[in-house]
């Protein structure tokens, strides 16, 4: 079932959400009354244009009230965040430090208001090895050493043996280990 334009009677492709006074205004249109109606018909951009974009329509409102400290130019690199409105990118890794008070809120619109990181986990999260306070870690690694040496020995004297099943175990034990 497709949706219909919210002006004629053909299938809509443009699909505008808008916020005026608060309120939630939703258009379904064909491309043709999008285009009678001045919203431009573009290709997918690129993300650096998607923020660009974003933050070119949020620096003027947020302007008036700025949520910290604006910096001149990053220190690093002399790259000033108006540069940065107008290229899309930034100079050098301390950009993101120095314009952090700006930055956050283009970053958190981007995210639909996420601030912390879903990806994906290292393998060692999911196989319930977790990470340890720096005074536990060289005693885990030596460890985690003495226990691959001894999973190696043994998975010599099976293969020796002709227990290919034992072997198999100890192979893929020495896998989710990462030896």
């Amino acid at each position: 079932m497709s949706i219909k334009c919210d002006q004629c009677d053909r299938d809509a492709t443009v699909h505008e959400v808008s916020m005026r006074n608060g309120v939630r205004i939703e258009r379904h249109l064909c491309e043709q009354c999008a285009v009678d109606v001045g919203i431009s018909i573009q290709p997918a951009s690129p993300v650096t244009e998607i923020i660009k974009q974003v933050m070119l329509q949020d620096v003027a409102a947020k302007a008036a009230a700025p949520r910290g400290p604006v910096i001149a130019a990053c220190p690093a690199c002399k790259m000033t965040f108006g540069e940065f409105k107008q290229g899309g990118l930034l100079g050098c890794a301390m950009c993101y430090a120095t314009f952090e008070a700006q930055l956050g809120p283009l970053i958190e619109r981007a995210h639909e208001g996420g601030t912390a990181h879903t990806g994906k986990q290292p393998k060692r999260a999911l196989s319930g090895v977790r990470p340890t306070p720096a005074p536990q870690q060289a005693d885990l690694h030596a460890r985690r050493q003495q226990r691959v040496r001894d999973l190696r020995r043994e998975l010599e004297e099976a293969v020796a043996s002709e227990r290919y099943e034992q072997a198999a175990k100890l192979r893929d034990e020495l896998r989710q280990l990462g030896a």
